[in-house]
Parts: C-alpha cells; structure tokens; sequence
C-alpha cells in the first residue's frame, strides 16, 4: 500500500528528473573546476536526450491499464544508464568551436548558462517533490 503511494502521479517523473538534474550538475562544476586545465575538455550530459526517453516512457505508461501509477521503464541511452534506485551516467565530451591556446574548450561563460539552466530545473523538481508530499501529508492528516 505504501509503495502504491510514491509510484503514482508526477512522483517517479520527478524523482528521475532530480536524479538527472544532480548528475548534470556535478559535470558541469568538474567542468568549472578544471577550467584552468590545460588540454582538459569540457563534458555534458545531453538534457534533450533524457528528455526524449522520460517523454517515451510517460507514453508508455500513460498507454498502459493503469496510467496513472506504476514506475517508468525507462530505456538506457548511450549517456545514461537507468537503475532500480538511481541512474548511471557517461558524459561525453563537447565539441564546441572554441580550442584555447592552453588547448582546453571548456567556456566559462557557457558553462556558467547551463548550469544556471540546470539550477532552475533542478530545484523546480525538487519543489514539485515537495508539494506532492505535501499533498500526501494533507491527505493522511485528514484535512482534505
């Protein structure tokens, strides 16, 4: 009964996005922190990718005899591997126009942008998260 509660709804979408969203986060920070590397290149996780899966796999399940409940069966990609619990990653190297004289591409300013981007939806998820418990907790505590 318990576990029917956190698998319905926005929640395991959320929770995948929060997942991703951390992975993300942490590349871009290596990238930041490596910025003055020499021959170090930048890395990222394709956010268009994972969208593209998650979108597949909310089909899938809005598809299914139940839509709205059940976990997403989401299909690894070449970045991202899905795991009961969590998510593997595998950045790849971008290649921007940019090489350095140090022979680095990593643009500071680009790099601050998309972990900007990443910030914002990141903690968008995590507010969704927290308003659905929210809303679970109203419903427990009978002031519904």
């Amino acid at each position: 009964m318990i576990k029917g509660m956190f698998d319905k709804g926005a929640l395991p979408t959320l929770e995948r996005v929060v997942q991703f969203t951390e992975q993300r986060h942490r590349v871009l920070a290596d990238n930041v922190a490596n910025l003055s590397n020499p021959y170090y290149k930048a890395r990222d996780l394709d956010p268009a990718s994972f969208q593209d899966t998650l979108r597949d796999a909310i089909d899938e399940r809005r598809s299914s005899a139940t839509p709205s409940s059940g976990s997403l069966r989401l299909s690894d990609t070449d970045q991202v591997r899905f795991e009961q619990q969590g998510m593997e990653t595998k950045p790849v190297e971008l290649h921007e126009s940019i090489l350095f004289h140090d022979h680095s591409n990593v643009d500071l300013e680009r790099t601050m942008q998309r972990l900007a981007e990443n910030t914002l939806a990141h903690n968008l998820s995590i507010e969704l998260v927290r308003n659905q418990f929210q809303m679970i907790e109203l419903a427990i505590s009978g002031r519904v």
